[in-house]
């Protein structure tokens, strides 16, 4: 974990963070008060960011690559509730808010790095910035609304019409995602998938 003031990449993070949708509300003064907070940290494909049933909660703005957000059963089946990649966030806020544990894993799909801060303090931070706590509360409802919508377009689509959703919802990740982890959030088997694209339905 490096801090940003002290990372040989410094300026392109400042840039990217500008970028993130929650960050561009702020202005210059106050990304410069948050960024004592925030650490920047590498990680590797497969790499646990959150754990889910834990307390300690962190912040995430994703910087580059792909996570997933997970939700594992007592029979250890997986389901993949989203991915985010550049520019989002990823966060256990409702989870902070309700002092529950986390309901779900947030796990590394490709090389990514983050920059993050424990959750306290990023709550703390925008009780005293009013818009950017109006922009993360947008988005945080935002990736609620577009789970709930995944969760039931998986009972309503056939499979081609699940793939097709995918394709027009997240065009930027479609080509990027291992296929084994687009088969498993749209609730396939990659053979299936692979099927689909040979035949030309996809």
């Amino acid at each position: 974990m490096t801090l940003i003031a002290n990372h040989p990449e410094r300026n392109i993070i400042r840039v990217q963070l500008k970028q993130n949708v929650v960050l561009k509300t702020l202005r210059d003064s106050e990304m410069a008060a948050l960024e004592p907070y925030l650490t920047v940290v590498n990680h590797q494909k497969g790499d646990l960011l959150l754990n889910q049933g834990v307390y300690e909660m962190e912040q995430y703005f994703v910087l580059d690559g792909i996570l997933k957000r997970q939700v594992t059963n007592h029979e250890a089946k997986e389901m993949i509730l989203r991915f985010s990649a550049e520019r989002d966030i990823e966060t256990s806020y409702a989870a902070w808010c309700l002092k529950t544990p986390t309901p779900y894993s947030i796990v590394c799909v490709t090389k990514a790095r983050v920059a993050k801060m424990p959750l306290n303090q990023w709550v703390a931070f925008l009780q005293s910035h009013s818009a950017g706590k109006q922009a993360f509360e947008h988005e945080v409802m935002n990736l609620m609304s577009g789970i709930m919508a995944h969760t039931i377009t998986l009972h309503l689509l056939d499979a081609p019409g699940r793939v097709h959703r995918f394709v027009r919802k997240h065009p930027e990740l479609f080509e990027r995602l291992p296929k084994k982890e687009l088969a498993a959030y749209l609730n396939l088997s990659p053979e299936t998938l692979s099927r689909l694209k040979h035949q030309g339905k996809i």
